[in-house]
């Protein structure tokens, strides 16, 4: 059985590590990367990495390299390829599985500021702060570029104009821990943190560590995602539903035939 991984996320390499060679070395994975990041930390079995040239490309791939099933273990705000998915894996005839962490939830002494959009988490900030903590990922900075405030932005990979006037960057990976992200916090002396409801344990400690400090958080909540797609919250969820696929994955309809794009 040939499983194909569209990956990139803590979750999409744990998913790999437990399927590759699994069955007595009958499971062949393959794990497909966008490339964003220079030096992606590589998953167990085979990868790919770009994009496939949108649904038609996808489609082309998977019956070219006989694809027996799709797994979406894509960042949630990956919204693209997760519709791409979708409409390939209904017109490929192959079952697809989105593995789907699950989202942050509020707790006592939170002050969050849900939004919609990169655009209304910078105008939110009036009022709220003067030095932001920008965690939001390296590709949306532009959304900030007009913001008068001092921003903190951290990625992976250096980010490049337009960004705000005022920026430091801070490159660094998760994941992070509390004592750290307190420190940051007290070092840089910041008094509001932007985030996308990102979900997962790796980046979750600044969320406390913002509670604590009495910090508030603009959280930009997830894009919608295709309908008619079976989900699975965890790592394991989605290794199960893997292995009981039938043959060219009959085990599983997954709404194909009710799919709304």
């Amino acid at each position: 059985m040939h499983v194909l991984i569209l990956g990139g996320t803590s979750e999409a390499r744990a998913l790999a590590e437990r399927l590759h060679g699994t069955d007595g070395g009958t499971v062949r994975v393959t794990s497909s990367l966008a490339g964003r990041v220079a030096a992606p930390r590589l998953p167990a079995g085979e990868v790919r990495i770009g994009g496939f040239g949108g649904v038609e490309g996808l489609v082309e791939w998977v019956r070219a390299h006989a694809v027996d099933a799709v797994i979406d273990a894509t960042h949630p705000f990956a919204e693209r390829i997760s519709f791409n998915a979708a409409r390939a894996a209904a017109t490929a005839h192959v079952p697809l599985l989105a593995l789907r962490r699950p989202g942050w939830v509020p707790e006592s002494g939170d002050d969050w500021h849900p939004v919609g959009s990169l655009p209304e988490a910078a105008r939110a900030l009036d009022g709220l702060g003067e030095r932001v903590f920008l965690t939001t990922g390296r590709m949306g900075l532009a959304s900030f570029a007009d913001c008068p405030q001092w921003f903190l932005v951290r990625s992976v990979d250096a980010p490049e104009p337009p960004m705000p006037a005022r920026t430091e960057v801070l490159l660094d990976r998760g994941p992070f821990t509390l004592e750290g992200e307190r420190d940051l916090l007290a070092r840089h002396r910041i008094d509001v943190l932007v985030t996308k409801d990102s979900g997962a344990t790796a980046t979750a400690p600044k969320l406390q560590a913002a509670r604590e400090a009495g910090i508030p958080v603009i959280v930009v909540r997830r894009p919608p995602a295709p309908e008619g797609v079976e989900t699975a919250a965890s790592v394991a969820e989605a290794a199960a539903w893997a292995r009981g696929l039938g043959p060219r994955g009959a085990a599983h309809t997954n709404g194909l035939g009710t799919f709304t794009p």
